[in-house]
């Protein structure tokens, strides 16, 4: 079966391993062929092929505006000479990835499937943007809910009632996961290790992540340390509040961390996991802690809800400051609870298993373009 994906990837064509390299390293081993559409790299183009030559990439010669056409140009001729079976569409934004494989499933009859994996601003909204982001993503689910064979959604409690309240009906939803846990290279350390920081973060830098809201509340725990692992817009005014608060010397910043292994020693030398987000998919990086024997405090957002509604692995808080140190503090307080609760975490990640979770994806992905 050959695959033809809109994708917003932008690190791979520039040679990069994100979490689409992590994806595509054992998902092209389930199809014949993907070609990707994706917007241009900062930066200069230096692989186009990969993967045995399964993947090939196709970046855009043109920004943003230009895309929508680009979409409909560049994917007419490679549907014209390879005849993919589904056109898998991740859409975010102003949905021009999903208009144009709409276009594209009209106009050539393959079947498309649009992929949401958050919307912004839901269950909360960070800013003003985030509530017009909302707002565009209802205007687009409604409009191609006729359209599209069907919506991949990554979490059961978040975003499967949202798309019925847009209506959605539950044979258009479908739920495929998206985290691709390494359980090798995300793993608990075979002996103690002495931790460098309490708290850890990883992500990029900008207004849903709470970054604000967690270092209030690290200003109300004086004992804590913290690493916080990203860029991003919102990277300067979160350095200047730490500074503000005086922190200086107890949250470092670290702006990338590049490859897989040392992000999982950074894992490891941490006591507890942060997420302080407003809205999410997953997210990853909290389950990669947690596959490294690290318990996790997060809002409930994306998975997280599912994961940590018990406690055991950690604790939901809610999208305030004070619930947030409360949630940190009560990790920290008992050395031998948390050690358990990072072991309990670890079970919950074994349930993302790299191969199994890949395979899921795919054989889904096969099932909706057979429907």
């Amino acid at each position: 079966m050959r695959l033809l994906m809109v994708s917003g990837d932008r690190l791979l064509a520039a040679g990069k391993k994100g979490p689409f390299w992590t994806l595509q390293r054992e998902f092209t081993k389930h199809f014949e062929r993907i070609d990707v559409i994706h917007p241009r790299p900062e930066g200069e183009v230096v692989q186009t092929e990969l993967f045995g030559g399964k993947l090939l990439l196709h970046p855009a010669r043109c920004g943003r505006l230009g895309m929508l056409g680009y979409i409909k140009r560049k994917g007419r001729e490679l549907i014209e000479a390879h005849r993919p079976a589904l056109i898998v569409s991740h859409d975010y934004g102003w949905f021009y990835n999903g208009l144009g494989a709409a276009w594209l499933s009209r106009t050539t009859g393959v079947p498309y499937l649009s992929e949401i994996h958050h919307v912004p601003g839901y269950p909360v909204a960070a800013d003003a943007r985030e509530r017009f982001d909302r707002f565009v993503a209802k205007r687009y689910v409604r409009w191609a809910r006729s359209r599209a064979r069907a919506f991949r959604v990554v979490n059961v409690g978040q975003l499967p009632p949202l798309l019925r309240s847009w209506g959605v009906p539950d044979e258009k939803i479908r739920v495929l996961g998206s985290l691709y846990m390494d359980l090798e290279t995300f793993s608990p350390p075979a002996d103690d290790v002495e931790p460098e920081q309490d708290v850890i973060f990883v992500g990029r830098m900008v207004a849903n992540k709470g970054l604000d809201r967690l270092v209030d509340a690290l200003a109300g725990l004086p004992e804590v340390t913290a690493l916080l692992v990203g860029s991003g817009p919102a990277q300067a005014e979160t350095r200047a509040r730490v500074a503000r608060h005086g922190m200086e010397e107890r949250v470092r910043f670290v702006d990338w961390v590049g490859e897989a292994a040392d992000l999982a020693d950074a894992y490891r030398r941490s006591r507890v996991v942060v997420c302080a987000s407003t809205c999410e998919g997953g997210p990853r990086f909290t389950v990669e802690a947690m596959a490294c024997g690290v318990p996790c405090v997060s809002t409930p957002v994306g998975i997280m809800g599912e994961l940590l509604e018990d406690g055991a692995a950690g604790g939901l808080v809610g999208f305030d400051v004070e619930s947030l140190r409360r949630g940190i503090e009560a990790v920290l307080a008992d050395e031998g609870k948390r050690r358990a609760m990072g072991r309990a975490a670890r079970a919950i990640a074994e349930r993302f298993e790299y191969a199994a979770m890949i395979r899921g994806y795919a054989d889904g992905l096969k099932e909706i373009a057979a429907a």
